[in-house]
């Protein structure tokens, strides 16, 4: 009997020849003779359909085109940002450069510069320390020569006049965080009896000039009595009136305060400084109030104790 191997269907043999196998009653089966062409041709076209289907596989995996579930997304335009950088080696240098561009106008006898971002303080000389709103670094020369003047008068005029000239270059703030407390009861009423107590001070002492201003009550005032605040591009102006200072003081102080940051809204709309200077007491003697920043109050509990 002869060596046969088998594989796939297929009969492959020997080189040496087999011999005859002896009859049986049923026919051996005809062996299939595979030319070296033929199975060529099925191997290559095994390896193209796996070519294909692998190409096919990968394609849906990592297409953007032909597959569905991904859609490609055009990228979003880049806006460019026109603020100066914020980095620590980005501040210094702008510093650097400001404090020399100062001294070659005239900058003497202040050792640091400080650039800040703040809402309300544009400049500071504390000590030899010159504190700047980072919004001047890039300013006109101007600006600068108001600087040095400022930093280096020695009589309130001219520290006033340098003053001025800094406060009317207009440089960005940033937005404001006011951090609205939750209403407590009687504050409605409290607030329209305030807003009612606006508008009739408005037409009695600036001839109804002033316009209509939101009222805010607030407990977080600890030592102040109420605060104006004009406000900024993000923020509307307000006047703030602490909460305490109307149920300890009384409705006549209320109204004292409340005139008193009035006098401070008709300096901002009359594009006037915000402080106590000289504008702002004419203008408290002209209404009936204290011309000072701050005034000696007594609680009511003590005043009817005095007057009983």
């Amino acid at each position: 009997m002869s060596r046969r191997h088998t594989q796939l269907g297929f009969d492959f043999f020997d080189a040496a020849p087999a011999a005859a196998e002896p009859s049986s009653a049923l026919a051996a089966p005809t062996p299939m003779i595979v030319s070296p062409s033929f199975t060529q041709s099925v191997a290559q076209s095994v390896t193209q359909s796996v070519t294909q289907a692998v190409t096919q596989l990968v394609t849906q995996l990592f297409s953007p085109v032909l597959t569905p579930a991904f859609v490609p997304m055009s990228p979003k335009p880049v806006e460019q940002d026109s603020r100066p950088s914020r980095g620590r080696t980005a501040v210094r240098a702008r510093t650097a450069v400001l404090f020399s561009r100062l001294e070659d106008l005239g900058l003497r006898g202040v050792d640091a510069l400080v650039l800040m971002r703040t809402r309300t303080v544009m400049v500071s000389l504390i000590g030899r320390t010159l504190r700047i709103h980072e919004g001047y670094a890039d300013a006109p020369e101007s600006v600068l020569r108001a600087i040095v003047a400022f930093a280096i008068a020695r009589n309130k005029t001219a520290r006033t006049t340098a003053r001025e000239a800094i406060l009317a270059f207009d440089v960005e703030r940033g937005p404001s965080v006011r951090r609205h407390e939750p209403a407590r009861p009687g504050d409605v009423a409290m607030i329209a009896q305030l807003m009612d107590a606006h508008r009739e001070l408005n037409a009695k002492w600036f001839d109804g000039a002033l316009s209509a201003m939101p009222l805010r009550l607030s407990g977080r005032m600890a030592t102040r009595l109420g605060h104006y605040d004009p406000g900024s591009r993000h923020t509307p102006p307000e006047i703030v009136m602490s909460r305490t200072h109307i149920t300890r003081h009384g409705w006549r102080e209320a109204m004292q305060t409340l005139l008193h940051e009035m006098v401070h809204q008709w300096q901002h709309e009359t594009g006037q400084p915000l402080d106590h200077g000289a504008g702002f007491r004419e203008k408290a003697r002209e209404v009936g109030i204290t011309p000072a920043a701050r005034r000696d109050v007594t609680p009511l509990e003590k005043r009817r104790k005095a007057t009983g």
